[in-house]
């Protein structure tokens, strides 16, 4: 795995890209075998292993479950789905109520 790490390396030198070693992270996706493999080098610097991470919105689990992106999901929207309910008692019109939900909260879903 470091081979690949430093062939990495030497082609982002070559198109004149820099790496930042100390933001990159591995997840080691490995429902069978327990045993974590040895420390990654990246320009010098230790990569840290992480449980999870989020990629365009979703959040990715080293188990590859769903529950960590659906708890994340419901977290936000019952936050957003809270103002919601604050504006429907301050009786605002149902016009207004469905523009907040329609631009606030369904994007979210």
């Amino acid at each position: 795995m470091q081979a690949f790490c430093d062939e990495l390396v030497q082609q982002s030198e070559e198109a004149r890209m820099n790496l930042n070693g100390r933001k990159t992270k591995k997840m080691m996706i490995d429902l069978i075998s327990k045993d974590p493999p040895a420390y990654l080098l990246l320009c010098e610097a230790s990569v840290d292993r992480v449980a999870k991470f989020k990629l365009l919105r979703v959040v990715v689990s080293c188990d590859l479950k769903w529950s960590e992106h659906v708890d994340a999901i419901v977290s936000k929207a019952a936050s957003r789905l809270h103002f919601l309910r604050q504006l429907k008692q301050t009786a605002a019109p149902i016009r207004d109520l469905l523009h907040f939900y329609t631009s606030v909260l369904r994007p979210v879903l």
